[in-house]
């Protein structure tokens, strides 16, 4: 009895900690067996997508470099275009200049989910490459 409430309690208490979820059998005579630990996917939000394309050094210098050429008159923002499917595991992500009467995009990113790695669009190539490969104009 003791070793049942014993792991029922590392069940409810470690486990959720961990992440993970347990499945187990327990056989008439309180011996447990099959225990099985699956880690949980945590999945990438669209805000966290957001977020880790805005941060990025080159976006906000490029954000920057255009507020001050146009003395504040032009704002740089970022937004989500699509989001991932099961055949495009990825959010699709812009980042443009925001005029009164139109919106120029600057940037197409990729941010694949689960892992959150970023891939933006190279232009000449038409092509998504890694940060790494990327060379911003």
């Amino acid at each position: 009895m003791l070793l049942v409430c014993y792991v029922s309690l590392l069940t409810v208490f470690l486990v959720p900690f961990l992440g993970c979820s347990a499945s187990y059998e327990q056989d008439p005579n309180n011996h447990f067996h099959n225990v099985k630990f699956s880690q949980a996917t945590k999945e990438i939000d669209a805000k966290t997508a957001l977020n880790l394309v805005w941060k990025l050094p080159q976006v906000q210098r490029k954000a920057k470099e255009i507020e001050r050429l146009s003395k504040g008159s032009i704002r740089v923002a970022a937004a989500i275009d699509s989001y991932p499917t099961s055949e495009q595991p990825y959010y699709t992500i812009k980042v443009f200049e925001n005029h009164l009467n139109y919106v120029h995009t600057i940037y197409w990113f990729r941010v694949l989910t689960p892992s959150g790695t970023i891939q933006v669009l190279d232009i000449l190539q038409n092509e998504y490459v890694s940060l790494d490969r990327w060379k911003p104009n």
